[in-house]
This record gives C-alpha cells, structure tokens and sequence, in this order.
C-alpha cells in the first residue's frame, strides 16, 4: 500500500494531447482553443511516438491553479481525441503510471522508458 502522498507536492500538470493524420485538425483546434483559453505552455507537435507516448501528440504544461479550469473544458471539448492528464511530482513514472487522468481512449504508455531514463 502506497503511503499518503500529499497534494501539495505537485508543482504543475501536463496534458498530451493524441492525434494521428485524420484527427490532426481536431488537434489543432483544441490546441488553439487551449492557448486563447488559458496561461499554459504548449510543447511542440511530436508526428512520432516519442519518449512513452506511443503516437503522434503535443503536450500542454499548466499551473496547479487552474487545474479546475483547463481540466473540465478538455473533458467537454477534447473531440474524441485521447487525453493524458498527469501530474508533475518528481516521479516521472508514477506519474504518468499511477497518477494519471485519461479523456477518451486510454493509450498503452511505454513505461519501461520511463523506468530507464529515471534509473539513469
């Protein structure tokens, strides 16, 4: 059993947004809506799986204080597009392996890389 962990020791969040060739435009539009919407720092487009994600996506970081913003809209507006919503805790694979909020389909993470590069 995990030990209690305390809220407070998440500094931000990230969303990676998932998208292929026939959902880029959906992409696109929840990315722009996002970045008029909101103060959020968005990654570049990754037209490759990279790192654990194991399609094409963008990451949205964001603030912890406006999680009860961000979060609701993506649940409304993501457009059938597969969302992960993790944590930033110092704990790259707990985060995206036991901390995670997914909208849409859940995609299968490549965890294993995370486990590397954290042992590295």
């Amino acid at each position: 059993m995990m030990n209690d962990l305390d809220p407070r020791s998440i500094t931000g969040y990230h969303a990676h947004i998932y998208y292929d060739e026939a959902t880029r435009s959906d992409a696109s539009w929840v990315r722009d809506e996002i970045r008029r919407r909101y103060s959020v720092v968005t990654g570049r487009w990754r037209e490759k799986p990279v790192g654990p994600h194991p399609i094409s996506m963008y990451q949205v970081a964001f603030e912890t204080d406006i999680f009860d913003q961000i979060v609701p809209w993506l649940m409304l507006n993501h457009r059938g597009l597969s969302v992960l919503i993790h944590p930033e805790s110092n704990d790259a694979v707990a985060d995206h392996e036991d901390f995670p909020i997914w909208l849409g389909p859940k995609l299968d993470l490549n965890i294993e890389f995370l486990r590397q590069f954290a042992q590295k």
